[in-house]
């Protein structure tokens, strides 16, 4: 297991530098909008974030647990309630570790003025969780991941920023750019591949059955 995490944390890594320098350039562009605004902008991304994350945790658990003949699973070899489960506390619980409390670690470490913590299935309980519950559905019945994870990635990577933006009072010094880019990396690498990969795996007895 740890080979797998490590070898699947590789294979990542290119993805994720791409989708931090992204959102280094978005953060450029947009750093001088109100916070309110990039208020608004994260409880956008960030569910719709919630929802792709629930969509491949649930996805990845099922696809390893049910049986295949001719690309469809048998019914009554993946029980929803664990699938739910799964699919729910990968996708919470990661999302607010990578679009929250990482985002504030950095801005508490930057020492940024307007830094706030923004927990939004607290927060926007209404919205945040009846979409994770959402992903899972999908997830029962017309399970993927390769799409979801790709979208998941950029989608964290972008709520992050925004939860960022927030915090910015001023215009930035470059290094504050860098040390930004390395926390947006560091927020979306590991909790991503986390929630979509290693933690609905933890969960089936073969990791390696497709």
């Amino acid at each position: 297991m740890v080979y797998f995490i490590l070898q699947e944390l590789k294979k990542h890594a290119p993805f994720t530098i791409f989708g931090a320098l992204t959102g280094i350039i978005i953060m450029f562009l947009f750093q001088k909008i109100p916070a309110e605004l990039s208020y608004d902008v994260f409880y956008i991304l960030h569910p719709i974030h919630v929802v792709l994350s629930a969509l491949v945790t649930a996805s990845m658990y099922k696809l390893h647990t049910c049986e295949n003949i001719s690309s469809k699973c048998i019914k009554g070899k993946c029980n929803f309630w664990t699938l739910a489960i799964i699919g729910y506390v990968g996708a919470i619980g990661i999302a607010t570790i990578s679009d929250s409390l990482l985002p504030y670690l950095g801005e508490s470490l930057l020492n940024m003025p307007n830094r706030e913590i923004h927990i939004g299935f607290i927060e926007k309980w209404w919205l945040v969780n009846p979409l994770a519950i959402l992903g899972v559905a999908i997830a029962y019945y017309r399970p993927t991941t390769k799409f979801p994870h790709g979208g998941h990635v950029l989608l964290s990577t972008w709520a992050s920023l925004f939860h960022i933006i927030m915090a910015i009072e001023e215009p930035l010094h470059w290094i504050i750019y860098v040390a930004v880019f390395l926390f947006l990396f560091l927020a979306v690498w590991i909790p991503c591949c986390l929630s979509d990969i290693v933690f609905p795996l933890l969960f089936v007895k073969d990791p390696n059955k497709r």
